[in-house]
């Protein structure tokens, strides 16, 4: 199996508590690939699992050819992957440009930082008109927008996105994923996306995977997915 991130045959859990079983599935450079199943499923489970916060109990997770579980959680943005964890994780007391600079703090160059600074402000506009605004007084599209900002400030290669649409409304739901597309397609950026918002996740997703009880039930493309009948009744609810 082939991909900028493997997973071959992950298992983890919480504890004695098993979560994921034997999964595996490849994350082609460049490409959004969707994780959607039920609540329960294990899908923030695994994201967990990728970036360190668990360690799997059998099987082995490579990032551009390198296994991770030698890495840890405090390189992996050094590695080039950034999480965007489900909630946002905002820092309410800093304002928008101060969340802003910490997601790129680790960047000696400054020039470079700088000028990711100013691209952020063109891809948020709304955050360009709050840049002395502390967390707490955005609106929780601004504050998705922000998390995603402070991840990107990184220049990461692979962003990990936990169900960035929850509590937003669907304009905000559409802009922040077309955005994430144009991103892939224009910069070459790679995205493991978590959401609950199957329909949504599926149109801009290049690939889709179905969880179940933490066991890959289907893995093709995300078109093949959203047009499977059969497949979405049972495990998707739509």
């Amino acid at each position: 199996m082939s991909g900028l991130l493997v997973l071959d045959s992950v298992s983890a859990g919480y504890g004695q508590v098993p979560v994921l079983h034997g999964v595996s599935l490849s994350v082609e450079a460049g490409s959004i690939t969707a994780v959607v199943g039920a609540n329960g499923a294990g899908k923030t489970t695994l994201l967990r699992t990728v970036i360190g916060q668990l360690r799997p109990a059998s099987g082995n997770i490579r990032f551009d050819g390198t296994d991770l579980a030698a890495t840890k959680v405090e390189d992996m943005v050094r590695r080039g992957i950034a999480l965007v964890p489900e909630g946002r994780g905002v820092i309410t007391e800093l304002t928008v440009e101060e969340n802003l600079r910490l997601g790129g703090l680790w960047r000696r160059d400054r020039a470079a930082a700088a000028a990711l600074l100013a691209r952020m402000y063109e891809l948020f506009e709304p955050l360009d008109r709050r840049r002395k605004a502390p967390g707490h007084q955005l609106s929780g599209g601004e504050r998705q927008m922000l998390a995603l900002g402070r991840a990107l400030m990184a220049g990461p290669r692979l962003l990990l996105l936990d169900e960035p649409s929850l509590g937003l409304a669907p304009r905000i739901t559409a802009q922040i994923l077309g955005l994430l597309r144009s991103l892939c397609d224009d910069t070459g950026l790679t995205v493991l996306l978590i959401e609950q918002n199957v329909r949504s996740a599926l149109a801009v997703a290049d690939d889709g995977v179905v969880l179940n009880l933490g066991s890959v039930v289907a893995a093709r493309p995300a078109a093949d997915l959203a047009a499977d009948t059969d497949l979405r009744h049972t495990y998707l609810g739509f």
